[in-house]
Order: structure tokens, then C-alpha cells, then sequence
């Protein structure tokens, strides 16, 4: 994944909302080979953090035992 950086990890590690768009890149795209998220920083940063509909659904089941969000439904239904 370090090739797909187009800023420098080190300056944005330096600063907190640098971490976090951190932690957002590793959460949404994978983190490299051998990196661990740690989940302690996610439940830190959770309010703050701008992820893809599918991981936060996933990361909500894994942090809390539940959803938190509700899902969008793609069908619509109407009454007739």
C-alpha cells in the first residue's frame, strides 16, 4: 500500500487529524502486508473517522456485538 500514498505518512503521523485520515486509508483500502489496525485507535477516533458504508457496517459488528447505523435499503416498497 505504500506506493498508493500521495502524501507523507510521516508529516500526517505527526499531527492527530493526520492519524486519523491514517487510519481511515488503512480501514478502507487494507492495511500493508503485516500492518494490524488496532482497535483501540478506532474506537477512539470512530466519530471522526469517514469510511466506506461496507467497513463500518463490518468494524459497528465487530467493536459493539451490533449495527449502529441503520442500512439503506436499495428497494423501495409502496403501498398500492
Amino acid at each position: 500500500m505504500h506506493s498508493l500514498w500521495d502524501y507523507d505518512q510521516q508529516t500526517l503521523k505527526q499531527t492527530e487529524e493526520g492519524q486519523i485520515k491514517i487510519l481511515e486509508r488503512k480501514i478502507n483500502y487494507g492495511p500493508e502486508k503485516g500492518e494490524k489496525i488496532l482497535l483501540a485507535d478506532v474506537r477512539k477516533y470512530w466519530h471522526k473517522l469517514q469510511l466506506f458504508p461496507l467497513q463500518k457496517r463490518l468494524l459497528e459488528l465487530l467493536l459493539w456485538g451490533k449495527y449502529q447505523t441503520s442500512q439503506k435499503s436499495s428497494k423501495s416498497f409502496s403501498a398500492k
